[in-house]
């Protein structure tokens, strides 16, 4: 039993190994979540088939439906998913079982209760790449843990494998199907007084010496708190959008330029006229810059993005032009009036930076549009915004 234990050990560190490399790869890169998300419970009624190691030598029918085989009991299970392919559950099931010394389901019930620590993969995610809106999960698990004999004061190791299958109802609610084998130490459940356990002849390896039972149970898994993902940002969209903001202000000053240098090659040729004349220089216009932030955060992400806000800077400056600061917040997570908080914030923050450059709090504006969810992917919300007025 000991050595089993080990090797199922050995086994679950080993697939939680290649779990976390198959992470890497996923179709859909996730965030990192709070500890306090993606928690769950469950609760299932249970069916067990119960065979003894005092049967051994006995020719005892083997079916799993046969009376002295069978019994009902429950489980209950909290736990968490770590990544969407890898999670924990501490998992208690019990209440009735069967102690297998004969054929005589009437003298043979017992009461125990098997608590374990039990490792999942949930393959579906693994292998396919994480979709919050898939119905079916197909999730393995082994697990260790101790199992006692509530009728003869026993306790003993136990382990098991098993496959669970959920089907979402509801972003919180799902139906489970959970499919067990389960293994304990030999003297777990010992016979009765005047029971002949039999020579064990009839076996000739290591898992008959054991007490085992196979399960299978039906309930509901409820999830806790946040029990989505969320993507992770592209950094690279982030960054072909900052770049094409800077092209385009460059574009425009070029422009400017240009437009300067002609009318200034109009002034030197022209003979000198009697009366000033009026001439009108070219406005400059420019892109409005991106200023991205972290969720819940009022600190800007990467300084990088100060960078492009020195054009506009230099522009206000050397105009009578306005700049209006406008910060957003991502109405999928927090309340509207925290959203609306954290955009003032953010806004804020800018301006002190605008005004870091050299930019009159006069020139300033400041808007707080609080939540909102107008680009996708999320994470984009989360900014502020510098425009020309």
């Amino acid at each position: 039993m000991k050595k089993f234990l080990m090797v199922l050990a050995f086994a679950g560190v080993s697939v939680a190994g290649m779990a976390q490399e198959d992470a890497a790869s996923l179709k859909y890169s996730v965030a990192t979540n709070s500890f306090w998300s993606n928690w769950f419970i469950s609760a299932d009624l249970a069916y067990g088939a119960f065979y003894t190691n005092e049967e051994k030598g006995n020719d005892f029918a083997k079916g799993l439906f046969k009376d002295f085989r069978r019994n009902l009991g429950a489980s209950v299970a909290i736990g968490k998913w770590f990544t969407p392919g890898l999670g924990l559950r501490t998992k208690a099931t019990g209440i009735w079982g069967r102690n297998v010394q004969s054929e005589d389901a009437s003298n043979n019930a017992i009461k125990f209760m098997n608590v374990q620590e039990q490792v999942l993969f949930n393959l579906s995610n693994l292998f396919c790449g994480y979709n919050e809106t898939r119905v079916w999960n197909l999730i393995p698990y082994a697990g260790v843990g101790m199992i006692r004999n509530f009728d003869d004061n026993l306790n003993g190791h136990a382990g098991s494998l098993g496959l669970l299958n959920t089907w979402k109802l509801s972003k919180h609610v799902a139906f489970n199907i959970d499919l067990s084998f389960n293994i304990s130490d030999d003297d777990v459940f010992p016979a009765k007084p005047g029971f002949n356990a039999g020579n064990g002849d009839a076996y000739g390896h290591s898992i008959p010496s054991t007490d085992r039972y196979f399960a299978a149970e039906v309930g509901l898994t409820f999830n806790l708190g946040k029990a989505t993902w969320d993507k992770v940002p592209d950094v690279d969209a982030i960054n072909a959008l900052h770049q094409s903001q800077i092209d385009a202000l460059n574009a425009q000053l070029a422009d400017a330029n240009a437009e300067n240098a002609r009318l200034n090659n109009l002034l030197k040729n022209q003979p000198k006229p009697e009366a000033p004349k009026t001439i009108t220089v070219k406005e400059v216009s420019a892109a409005p810059v991106s200023v991205f932030f972290n969720i819940g955060q009022a600190k800007v992400a990467s300084k990088k993005d100060l960078v492009n806000l020195q054009a506009l800077a230099d522009l206000a400056k050397n105009s009578d032009k306005t700049l209006v600061v406008t910060g957003y917040a991502d109405s999928q997570t927090g309340s509207a009036s925290f959203n609306q908080t954290l955009s003032e914030k953010r806004a804020n923050t800018v301006k002190d930076e605008l005004v870091k450059m050299g930019v009159a709090e006069s020139k300033i504006q400041v808007v707080a549009a609080g939540g909102v969810d107008d680009i996708s992917p999320v994470s984009y919300n989360r900014r502020a915004v510098v425009s020309i007025k």
